[in-house]
Protein backbone atom coordinates (compact mmCIF):
# COMPACT_ATOMS: atom_id res chain seq x y z
CA UNK A 1 0.00 0.00 0.00
CA UNK A 2 2.81 2.54 0.97
CA UNK A 3 4.74 1.78 -2.20
CA UNK A 4 1.92 3.84 -4.66
CA UNK A 5 1.94 6.57 -1.94
CA UNK A 6 5.50 7.02 -1.75
CA UNK A 7 5.91 6.72 -5.27
CA UNK A 8 3.40 9.76 -6.21
CA UNK A 9 5.02 12.20 -3.26
CA UNK A 10 8.69 11.41 -5.03
CA UNK A 11 6.83 12.43 -8.63
CA UNK A 12 6.10 16.21 -6.86
CA UNK A 13 9.71 16.59 -5.56
CA UNK A 14 11.08 15.11 -8.92
CA UNK A 15 8.87 17.57 -10.52
CA UNK A 16 10.56 20.31 -8.77
CA UNK A 17 8.70 20.35 -5.53
CA UNK A 18 7.06 23.62 -4.70
CA UNK A 19 8.10 25.62 -7.89
CA UNK A 20 6.54 27.57 -10.44
CA UNK A 21 3.81 25.44 -11.15
CA UNK A 22 2.13 25.33 -7.77
CA UNK A 23 2.51 29.25 -7.43
CA UNK A 24 0.60 29.68 -10.56
CA UNK A 25 -1.72 27.10 -9.91
CA UNK A 26 -2.35 28.45 -6.01
CA UNK A 27 -2.47 31.87 -7.30
CA UNK A 28 -5.07 31.05 -9.89
CA UNK A 29 -6.80 28.82 -7.65
CA UNK A 30 -7.24 31.17 -4.82
CA UNK A 31 -7.83 34.45 -6.76
CA UNK A 32 -11.28 33.19 -7.43
CA UNK A 33 -11.68 32.66 -3.57
CA UNK A 34 -13.23 36.26 -3.39
CA UNK A 35 -16.96 35.13 -5.53
CA UNK A 36 -16.99 32.51 -2.77
CA UNK A 37 -16.50 34.36 0.17
CA UNK A 38 -18.96 36.88 -0.83
CA UNK A 39 -21.52 34.48 -1.55
CA UNK A 40 -21.31 32.80 1.24
CA UNK A 41 -20.82 35.94 3.70
CA UNK A 42 -23.21 38.37 1.54
CA UNK A 43 -26.54 37.73 4.40
CA UNK A 44 -23.92 39.77 6.54
CA UNK A 45 -25.06 42.72 5.00
CA UNK A 46 -28.06 41.57 2.46
CA UNK A 47 -30.00 40.60 5.90
CA UNK A 48 -29.04 42.84 8.39
CA UNK A 49 -32.11 45.28 9.18
CA UNK A 50 -31.73 48.71 8.96
CA UNK A 51 -33.09 51.45 11.38
CA UNK A 52 -36.71 51.23 10.97
CA UNK A 53 -40.15 52.80 12.42
CA UNK A 54 -43.92 52.11 12.72
CA UNK A 55 -45.98 54.49 11.10
CA UNK A 56 -49.04 54.39 12.72
CA UNK A 57 -52.66 55.29 11.18
CA UNK A 58 -55.22 57.16 13.46
CA UNK A 59 -58.96 57.25 14.24
CA UNK A 60 -58.94 60.93 13.17
CA UNK A 61 -60.94 62.01 10.28
CA UNK A 62 -57.25 63.13 9.17
CA UNK A 63 -56.28 59.73 8.27
CA UNK A 64 -52.94 58.87 8.08
CA UNK A 65 -50.59 61.07 9.29
CA UNK A 66 -46.89 61.04 9.63
CA UNK A 67 -46.75 63.02 12.99
CA UNK A 68 -43.32 62.13 14.91
CA UNK A 69 -45.72 61.23 18.13
CA UNK A 70 -47.42 58.69 15.97
CA UNK A 71 -43.98 56.61 15.01
CA UNK A 72 -42.45 54.37 17.22
CA UNK A 73 -39.34 52.98 16.88
CA UNK A 74 -38.79 49.15 16.31
CA UNK A 75 -42.15 48.53 17.87
CA UNK A 76 -44.84 46.40 16.06
CA UNK A 77 -47.48 46.39 18.85
CA UNK A 78 -49.95 49.72 18.62
CA UNK A 79 -48.72 51.31 21.97
CA UNK A 80 -51.03 52.53 24.79
CA UNK A 81 -53.18 54.85 22.81
CA UNK A 82 -57.24 54.63 22.20
CA UNK A 83 -56.56 56.17 18.68
CA UNK A 84 -54.07 53.28 17.86
CA UNK A 85 -54.53 49.15 17.68
CA UNK A 86 -53.62 46.07 16.41
CA UNK A 87 -50.24 45.49 14.28
CA UNK A 88 -47.72 48.03 12.96
CA UNK A 89 -49.85 48.74 9.24
CA UNK A 90 -46.95 50.38 7.46
CA UNK A 91 -43.17 51.00 8.00
CA UNK A 92 -40.73 53.21 7.20
CA UNK A 93 -36.61 52.60 6.87
CA UNK A 94 -33.45 54.18 7.21
CA UNK A 95 -32.32 55.29 4.01
CA UNK A 96 -28.56 54.43 4.39
CA UNK A 97 -28.76 51.09 3.89
CA UNK A 98 -31.02 49.02 1.39
CA UNK A 99 -31.18 45.40 2.76
CA UNK A 100 -33.47 42.80 1.82
CA UNK A 101 -34.94 43.81 5.13
CA UNK A 102 -36.62 46.93 4.21
CA UNK A 103 -36.75 45.73 0.13
CA UNK A 104 -39.39 43.48 1.36
CA UNK A 105 -40.27 44.79 4.75
CA UNK A 106 -38.95 41.35 6.60
CA UNK A 107 -40.09 42.82 10.25
CA UNK A 108 -42.60 42.42 12.76
CA UNK A 109 -44.24 38.91 11.70
CA UNK A 110 -41.80 38.32 9.00
CA UNK A 111 -38.60 39.11 11.01
CA UNK A 112 -37.92 35.31 10.78
CA UNK A 113 -37.67 35.42 6.74
CA UNK A 114 -33.57 36.85 7.09
CA UNK A 115 -32.45 34.13 9.22
CA UNK A 116 -34.20 31.33 7.03
CA UNK A 117 -33.35 32.85 3.67
CA UNK A 118 -29.98 31.88 5.08
CA UNK A 119 -30.69 28.58 7.00
CA UNK A 120 -31.61 27.96 2.98
CA UNK A 121 -28.45 28.82 1.78
CA UNK A 122 -26.54 26.77 4.55
CA UNK A 123 -28.76 23.83 3.01
CA UNK A 124 -26.98 24.23 -0.58
CA UNK A 125 -24.53 24.00 0.64
CA UNK A 126 -24.89 20.18 2.51
CA UNK A 127 -26.52 19.22 -0.38
CA UNK A 128 -23.43 19.93 -2.58
CA UNK A 129 -21.19 19.03 -0.23
CA UNK A 130 -22.84 15.56 -0.15
CA UNK A 131 -22.70 15.34 -3.53
CA UNK A 132 -19.31 17.03 -4.80
CA UNK A 133 -17.15 14.15 -3.21
CA UNK A 134 -18.75 11.45 -5.48
CA UNK A 135 -18.61 13.79 -8.14
CA UNK A 136 -15.29 14.85 -7.17
CA UNK A 137 -13.52 11.34 -7.29
CA UNK A 138 -15.79 10.00 -10.05
CA UNK A 139 -15.79 12.22 -12.86
CA UNK A 140 -12.15 14.62 -11.33
CA UNK A 141 -11.25 17.71 -9.25
CA UNK A 142 -11.34 19.87 -12.20
CA UNK A 143 -15.13 19.57 -14.17
CA UNK A 144 -15.94 19.70 -10.30
CA UNK A 145 -14.19 23.13 -9.53
CA UNK A 146 -15.40 25.00 -12.09
CA UNK A 147 -18.61 23.86 -12.32
CA UNK A 148 -19.15 25.34 -8.45
CA UNK A 149 -17.77 28.81 -10.11
CA UNK A 150 -20.54 28.61 -12.70
CA UNK A 151 -23.59 28.16 -10.23
CA UNK A 152 -22.16 31.11 -8.27
CA UNK A 153 -21.87 33.40 -10.68
CA UNK A 154 -25.24 32.91 -12.54
CA UNK A 155 -26.74 32.60 -9.12
CA UNK A 156 -25.51 35.64 -7.40
CA UNK A 157 -27.00 37.41 -10.80
CA UNK A 158 -30.38 35.69 -10.85
CA UNK A 159 -30.38 37.15 -7.05
CA UNK A 160 -29.61 40.56 -7.86
CA UNK A 161 -33.22 41.23 -9.76
CA UNK A 162 -35.12 38.90 -7.40
CA UNK A 163 -39.00 40.16 -7.50
CA UNK A 164 -39.59 38.86 -4.37
CA UNK A 165 -38.28 37.25 -0.91
CA UNK A 166 -39.35 33.69 -1.39
CA UNK A 167 -37.40 34.04 -5.19
CA UNK A 168 -34.45 35.51 -3.63
CA UNK A 169 -34.26 32.42 -1.03
CA UNK A 170 -34.52 29.46 -3.51
CA UNK A 171 -31.49 31.58 -5.83
CA UNK A 172 -29.93 31.48 -2.25
CA UNK A 173 -29.82 28.20 -2.54
CA UNK A 174 -28.27 27.65 -5.57
CA UNK A 175 -25.53 30.00 -4.44
CA UNK A 176 -25.07 28.27 -1.48
CA UNK A 177 -24.63 25.04 -3.73
CA UNK A 178 -22.23 26.64 -6.09
CA UNK A 179 -20.18 27.75 -2.98
CA UNK A 180 -20.49 24.20 -1.05
CA UNK A 181 -19.28 22.94 -4.70
CA UNK A 182 -16.45 24.95 -4.52
CA UNK A 183 -15.49 24.90 -0.80
CA UNK A 184 -15.39 20.51 -1.08
CA UNK A 185 -13.21 20.27 -4.17
CA UNK A 186 -10.82 23.20 -3.86
CA UNK A 187 -8.38 22.60 -0.53
CA UNK A 188 -8.66 18.82 -2.10
CA UNK A 189 -8.17 19.62 -5.69
CA UNK A 190 -4.50 22.24 -4.26
CA UNK A 191 -3.22 19.64 -1.50
CA UNK A 192 -2.56 17.00 -4.40
CA UNK A 193 -0.01 19.29 -5.99
CA UNK A 194 1.61 20.39 -3.08
CA UNK A 195 4.81 18.40 -1.31
CA UNK A 196 4.09 17.18 2.57
CA UNK A 197 5.55 19.98 3.97
CA UNK A 198 3.78 22.70 2.46
CA UNK A 199 0.55 21.38 2.59
CA UNK A 200 -0.76 22.54 5.97
CA UNK A 201 0.69 26.54 4.75
CA UNK A 202 -2.33 25.50 1.37
CA UNK A 203 -5.10 25.71 4.25
CA UNK A 204 -3.43 28.37 6.17
CA UNK A 205 -3.32 30.82 3.48
CA UNK A 206 -5.95 33.64 4.68
CA UNK A 207 -7.55 33.78 1.51
CA UNK A 208 -10.76 33.48 2.53
CA UNK A 209 -10.84 36.18 5.30
CA UNK A 210 -8.99 38.67 3.38
CA UNK A 211 -11.66 38.75 0.70
CA UNK A 212 -14.74 38.58 3.92
CA UNK A 213 -12.77 41.80 5.09
CA UNK A 214 -13.31 43.44 1.65
CA UNK A 215 -16.58 42.30 1.80
CA UNK A 216 -17.02 44.75 4.92
CA UNK A 217 -15.51 47.56 2.24
CA UNK A 218 -17.67 47.05 -0.45
CA UNK A 219 -20.97 47.35 1.42
CA UNK A 220 -19.99 50.12 3.10
CA UNK A 221 -19.38 51.86 -0.07
CA UNK A 222 -22.10 50.33 -2.15
CA UNK A 223 -24.91 50.06 0.34
CA UNK A 224 -27.32 48.12 -1.63
CA UNK A 225 -27.62 44.41 -1.81
CA UNK A 226 -28.41 44.57 -5.48
CA UNK A 227 -25.07 46.13 -6.11
CA UNK A 228 -23.44 43.94 -4.45
CA UNK A 229 -24.92 40.48 -6.32
CA UNK A 230 -24.06 42.11 -9.55
CA UNK A 231 -20.48 42.73 -8.84
CA UNK A 232 -19.97 38.93 -7.13
CA UNK A 233 -21.35 37.66 -10.96
CA UNK A 234 -19.21 40.13 -12.82
CA UNK A 235 -16.24 39.16 -10.77
CA UNK A 236 -16.36 35.16 -11.03
CA UNK A 237 -16.29 35.74 -15.14
CA UNK A 238 -12.98 36.15 -15.51
CA UNK A 239 -11.75 32.81 -12.93
CA UNK A 240 -13.13 30.37 -16.06
CA UNK A 241 -9.82 31.75 -17.51
CA UNK A 242 -7.89 28.78 -15.28
CA UNK A 243 -9.80 26.50 -17.32
CA UNK A 244 -6.38 26.83 -19.58
CA UNK A 245 -3.92 27.12 -16.66
CA UNK A 246 -5.22 24.39 -13.92
CA UNK A 247 -4.79 20.74 -15.07
CA UNK A 248 -6.77 17.64 -13.38
CA UNK A 249 -5.10 16.27 -10.71
CA UNK A 250 -2.09 13.47 -11.75
CA UNK A 251 -2.83 11.87 -8.19
CA UNK A 252 -6.74 11.22 -9.09
CA UNK A 253 -5.70 10.19 -12.49
CA UNK A 254 -3.23 7.60 -10.80
CA UNK A 255 -5.57 6.46 -8.57
CA UNK A 256 -8.27 5.99 -10.96
CA UNK A 257 -5.22 4.10 -13.28
CA UNK A 258 -5.23 6.60 -16.75
CA UNK A 259 -1.70 6.38 -16.60
CA UNK A 260 -1.29 7.95 -19.65
CA UNK A 261 -3.26 11.28 -18.78
CA UNK A 262 -1.39 11.29 -15.33
CA UNK A 263 1.99 11.55 -16.96
CA UNK A 264 0.98 14.38 -19.38
CA UNK A 265 0.02 16.26 -16.63
CA UNK A 266 3.22 15.49 -14.62
CA UNK A 267 5.21 16.17 -18.04
CA UNK A 268 3.42 19.87 -17.86
CA UNK A 269 4.70 19.97 -14.29
CA UNK A 270 8.11 19.34 -14.50
CA UNK A 271 8.10 21.31 -17.69
CA UNK A 272 6.84 24.62 -16.14
CA UNK A 273 9.33 24.26 -13.24
CA UNK A 274 12.15 23.75 -15.28
CA UNK A 275 12.59 20.07 -14.43
CA UNK A 276 12.52 16.78 -16.59
CA UNK A 277 9.79 14.61 -16.67
CA UNK A 278 10.24 12.04 -13.89
CA UNK A 279 10.28 8.23 -14.79
CA UNK A 280 7.12 6.96 -14.30
CA UNK A 281 7.79 3.67 -14.52
CA UNK A 282 7.48 3.42 -10.58
CA UNK A 283 3.80 4.65 -10.59
CA UNK A 284 3.12 1.59 -12.81
CA UNK A 285 5.04 -0.79 -10.93
CA UNK A 286 2.86 -0.01 -7.86
CA UNK A 287 -0.47 0.24 -9.74
CA UNK A 288 0.49 -3.23 -10.88
CA UNK A 289 -0.03 -4.17 -7.26
CA UNK A 290 -3.76 -2.85 -7.14
CA UNK A 291 -5.18 -3.91 -10.12
CA UNK A 292 -8.56 -5.33 -8.32
CA UNK A 293 -9.34 -2.20 -7.03
CA UNK A 294 -9.34 -0.83 -11.20
CA UNK A 295 -13.04 -1.69 -11.46
CA UNK A 296 -13.89 -0.70 -7.97
CA UNK A 297 -16.62 2.42 -7.84
CA UNK A 298 -16.10 4.20 -4.09
CA UNK A 299 -19.07 5.75 -1.87
CA UNK A 300 -19.68 7.58 0.89
CA UNK A 301 -20.40 4.15 2.84
CA UNK A 302 -16.05 3.79 2.63
CA UNK A 303 -15.30 6.10 5.03
CA UNK A 304 -17.43 4.22 7.74
CA UNK A 305 -16.57 0.61 6.23
CA UNK A 306 -13.11 -0.01 7.55
CA UNK A 307 -12.51 -0.02 11.63
CA UNK A 308 -10.05 2.45 11.45
CA UNK A 309 -12.30 5.23 8.98
CA UNK A 310 -15.05 4.38 11.31
CA UNK A 311 -13.29 5.97 14.17
CA UNK A 312 -11.88 8.97 12.74
CA UNK A 313 -15.44 9.99 11.09
CA UNK A 314 -17.13 9.64 14.31
CA UNK A 315 -14.38 12.09 15.92
CA UNK A 316 -14.58 13.86 12.79
CA UNK A 317 -18.45 14.19 12.40
CA UNK A 318 -18.91 16.12 15.50
CA UNK A 319 -15.65 18.28 15.18
CA UNK A 320 -17.19 19.84 11.60
CA UNK A 321 -20.18 20.07 12.95
CA UNK A 322 -19.65 22.54 16.03
CA UNK A 323 -16.65 24.37 13.68
CA UNK A 324 -19.39 24.84 11.01
CA UNK A 325 -21.97 25.87 13.65
CA UNK A 326 -19.54 28.43 15.52
CA UNK A 327 -18.00 30.04 12.77
CA UNK A 328 -21.05 30.75 10.46
CA UNK A 329 -22.91 31.94 14.21
CA UNK A 330 -20.03 34.59 14.67
CA UNK A 331 -20.19 35.50 11.07
CA UNK A 332 -23.64 35.99 10.84
CA UNK A 333 -24.58 36.83 14.58
CA UNK A 334 -22.70 40.31 14.07
CA UNK A 335 -25.73 42.28 13.81
CA UNK A 336 -26.43 42.11 17.52
CA UNK A 337 -22.87 43.34 18.42
CA UNK A 338 -23.05 46.81 19.30
CA UNK A 339 -21.71 49.35 16.89
CA UNK A 340 -20.95 49.63 13.18
CA UNK A 341 -22.48 46.73 11.31
CA UNK A 342 -19.25 47.68 8.84
CA UNK A 343 -16.30 47.79 11.36
CA UNK A 344 -17.78 44.78 13.10
CA UNK A 345 -17.56 42.80 9.58
CA UNK A 346 -14.42 43.96 8.83
CA UNK A 347 -12.86 42.88 12.42
CA UNK A 348 -14.69 39.39 12.58
CA UNK A 349 -13.29 38.94 9.03
CA UNK A 350 -10.07 40.33 9.52
CA UNK A 351 -9.11 38.90 12.99
CA UNK A 352 -8.99 35.50 11.31
CA UNK A 353 -5.99 36.68 8.64
CA UNK A 354 -3.51 36.09 11.62
CA UNK A 355 -4.94 33.41 13.23
CA UNK A 356 -5.38 30.90 10.03
CA UNK A 357 -1.68 32.17 8.71
CA UNK A 358 -0.23 30.95 12.48
CA UNK A 359 -1.65 27.29 11.75
CA UNK A 360 0.96 27.44 9.18
CA UNK A 361 3.93 27.40 11.59
CA UNK A 362 1.77 26.01 14.90
CA UNK A 363 0.72 23.03 12.94
CA UNK A 364 3.94 22.54 11.08
CA UNK A 365 6.67 22.99 14.89
CA UNK A 366 3.45 21.47 17.61
CA UNK A 367 1.61 18.93 14.86
CA UNK A 368 -1.87 19.03 13.89
CA UNK A 369 -3.51 17.38 16.84
CA UNK A 370 -2.41 19.68 19.34
CA UNK A 371 -2.74 23.12 17.44
CA UNK A 372 -6.43 21.79 16.48
CA UNK A 373 -6.99 21.28 20.67
CA UNK A 374 -5.77 23.82 22.23
CA UNK A 375 -7.50 26.40 19.40
CA UNK A 376 -11.01 24.80 19.96
CA UNK A 377 -10.39 24.82 24.01
CA UNK A 378 -9.27 28.65 23.40
CA UNK A 379 -12.76 29.37 21.38
CA UNK A 380 -14.85 27.49 23.18
CA UNK A 381 -13.57 29.50 26.59
CA UNK A 382 -14.03 32.68 24.63
CA UNK A 383 -17.69 31.67 23.46
CA UNK A 384 -18.64 31.02 26.69
CA UNK A 385 -17.16 34.53 28.23
CA UNK A 386 -19.09 36.30 25.69
CA UNK A 387 -22.69 34.68 26.90
CA UNK A 388 -21.81 35.16 29.90
CA UNK A 389 -20.94 38.89 29.77
CA UNK A 390 -23.89 39.49 27.60
CA UNK A 391 -25.85 38.33 30.44
CA UNK A 392 -24.79 40.98 32.85
CA UNK A 393 -25.97 44.16 33.77
CA UNK A 394 -24.29 46.74 31.05
CA UNK A 395 -24.46 50.01 33.70
CA UNK A 396 -22.72 48.11 36.30
CA UNK A 397 -20.18 46.77 34.37
CA UNK A 398 -18.05 49.87 32.39
CA UNK A 399 -17.15 49.61 28.78
CA UNK A 400 -19.62 45.90 28.83
CA UNK A 401 -20.48 46.61 24.84
CA UNK A 402 -16.61 46.42 23.94
CA UNK A 403 -15.66 43.50 26.21
CA UNK A 404 -18.50 41.12 24.22
CA UNK A 405 -17.54 42.60 21.08
CA UNK A 406 -13.45 41.73 21.90
CA UNK A 407 -14.72 38.34 23.12
CA UNK A 408 -16.65 37.56 20.35
CA UNK A 409 -14.00 38.46 17.83
CA UNK A 410 -11.90 36.33 20.01
CA UNK A 411 -13.37 33.30 19.40
CA UNK A 412 -13.71 34.29 15.99
CA UNK A 413 -10.10 34.08 15.34
CA UNK A 414 -9.77 30.66 17.46
CA UNK A 415 -12.77 28.94 15.71
CA UNK A 416 -10.82 29.88 12.33
CA UNK A 417 -7.85 28.93 12.78
CA UNK A 418 -8.63 25.66 14.97
CA UNK A 419 -11.02 24.80 11.62
CA UNK A 420 -8.51 25.21 9.32
CA UNK A 421 -6.18 22.71 11.28
CA UNK A 422 -9.19 20.31 11.54
CA UNK A 423 -9.31 20.86 7.99
CA UNK A 424 -5.67 20.09 7.91
CA UNK A 425 -6.03 16.73 9.48
CA UNK A 426 -9.02 15.78 7.91
CA UNK A 427 -7.21 15.57 4.28
CA UNK A 428 -4.76 13.66 5.37
CA UNK A 429 -6.16 10.91 7.40
CA UNK A 430 -8.25 9.57 4.40
CA UNK A 431 -6.81 7.89 1.12
CA UNK A 432 -7.04 9.62 -2.25
CA UNK A 433 -9.50 7.25 -3.78
CA UNK A 434 -11.80 8.57 -1.40
CA UNK A 435 -10.41 12.27 -0.20
CA UNK A 436 -12.92 14.21 -2.16
CA UNK A 437 -15.80 11.88 -0.95
CA UNK A 438 -14.69 12.43 2.68
CA UNK A 439 -13.63 16.02 2.23
CA UNK A 440 -17.35 16.50 0.64
CA UNK A 441 -19.08 14.46 3.15
CA UNK A 442 -17.65 16.54 6.27
CA UNK A 443 -18.13 19.91 4.23
CA UNK A 444 -21.97 18.47 4.57
CA UNK A 445 -21.84 17.91 7.75
CA UNK A 446 -20.44 21.69 8.92
CA UNK A 447 -23.54 22.68 7.16
CA UNK A 448 -25.90 20.88 9.43
CA UNK A 449 -24.38 23.43 12.37
CA UNK A 450 -24.31 26.46 9.55
CA UNK A 451 -28.30 25.80 8.98
CA UNK A 452 -28.89 25.76 12.93
CA UNK A 453 -26.88 29.06 13.51
CA UNK A 454 -28.99 31.92 12.51
CA UNK A 455 -32.01 29.99 13.63
CA UNK A 456 -30.05 30.13 17.36
CA UNK A 457 -28.42 33.94 16.44
CA UNK A 458 -32.79 34.48 16.13
CA UNK A 459 -33.72 33.27 19.02
CA UNK A 460 -30.97 35.14 21.18
CA UNK A 461 -32.79 38.14 20.39
CA UNK A 462 -34.56 36.79 23.16
CA UNK A 463 -32.90 34.61 24.94
CA UNK A 464 -29.27 36.92 25.93
CA UNK A 465 -25.95 34.58 25.25
CA UNK A 466 -27.82 31.54 23.75
CA UNK A 467 -25.92 31.92 20.60
CA UNK A 468 -22.19 31.48 22.73
CA UNK A 469 -22.84 29.31 25.33
CA UNK A 470 -23.74 26.73 22.55
CA UNK A 471 -20.47 27.80 20.77
CA UNK A 472 -18.46 27.15 23.79
CA UNK A 473 -20.28 23.76 25.12
CA UNK A 474 -19.35 22.38 21.45
CA UNK A 475 -16.08 23.35 20.71
CA UNK A 476 -14.86 22.36 24.07
CA UNK A 477 -15.93 18.85 23.27
CA UNK A 478 -14.86 19.17 19.84
CA UNK A 479 -11.12 19.97 21.82
CA UNK A 480 -11.59 16.43 23.26
CA UNK A 481 -12.52 14.11 20.40
CA UNK A 482 -9.96 15.65 17.88
CA UNK A 483 -7.32 14.76 20.52
CA UNK A 484 -8.05 11.24 19.91
CA UNK A 485 -7.02 11.15 16.29
CA UNK A 486 -3.88 10.29 15.12
CA UNK A 487 -1.39 12.68 14.30
CA UNK A 488 -0.55 13.49 11.00
CA UNK A 489 2.32 15.79 10.81
CA UNK A 490 4.96 14.79 7.99
CA UNK A 491 2.96 11.17 7.01
CA UNK A 492 2.99 10.71 3.18
CA UNK A 493 -0.96 10.54 1.43
CA UNK A 494 -2.30 7.44 1.50
CA UNK A 495 -4.08 6.72 -2.09
CA UNK A 496 -6.08 3.57 -1.52
CA UNK A 497 -8.06 2.27 1.57
CA UNK A 498 -6.40 -0.11 3.69
CA UNK A 499 -8.30 -3.39 4.26
CA UNK A 500 -8.25 -4.61 7.60
CA UNK A 501 -9.82 -7.98 7.08
CA UNK A 502 -7.36 -10.81 6.87
CA UNK A 503 -9.13 -13.39 4.89
CA UNK A 504 -9.96 -10.26 2.24
CA UNK A 505 -6.12 -9.30 2.03
CA UNK A 506 -5.32 -13.07 1.28
CA UNK A 507 -7.96 -12.78 -1.69
CA UNK A 508 -6.25 -9.72 -2.68
CA UNK A 509 -2.68 -11.33 -2.62
CA UNK A 510 -3.83 -14.12 -4.62
CA UNK A 511 -5.41 -11.87 -7.02
CA UNK A 512 -2.23 -9.87 -7.21
CA UNK A 513 -0.13 -12.51 -8.03
CA UNK A 514 -2.25 -13.60 -10.89
CA UNK A 515 -2.96 -10.18 -13.01
CA UNK A 516 0.10 -8.28 -11.87
CA UNK A 517 1.83 -9.55 -15.70
CA UNK A 518 -1.33 -8.74 -17.52
CA UNK A 519 -2.18 -5.32 -15.90
CA UNK A 520 1.63 -4.48 -16.24
CA UNK A 521 1.84 -5.54 -20.25
CA UNK A 522 -1.69 -3.04 -20.30
CA UNK A 523 0.31 0.29 -19.08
Amino acid sequence: MESLNLALEDIITECGGFGRFQYIVIGVAFLVKVSCAWSVLMMQFAGASPEWWCMWNTNTSHGYTGNESLQTLEVCKAPNNESLSGMCPSFSFSSGINTIVNEWELVCDKDWVSSTITTIQMAGMLVSGLLSGHLSDTFGRKLNFFLSLAFMMVGNFIAAVSVSWQMFAVVRFVIGFGAGQFLATLYIYMIEFIPKRHRSMIAALPTFPIFAALLALVSYLLKDWRHLHYLTAAITLPSFLGLFVIPESFRWLASRFKIKKAEKVVRKIADMNGRPCPDMDRIRLALSTKNRLKERKYSIIDIFREKYLLKRTLLLWFCWISCGFSYYGLAFGVGQLSGSLYINMFFLSAVEVPGTFSTWCLTNQFGRRWTALVLLLLSGVAGVATGTFQNLDPESLPHHATIVTILAITAKLAISAAWTSVITITTELYPTVIRNISYGFFSAVSRVGAMVAPQIIFLSKTVPGLLYFVIGGTLLLSGIFVFLLPETKGRALEDHVKVEDSAEQMNLVENDSEKKTQLTESF
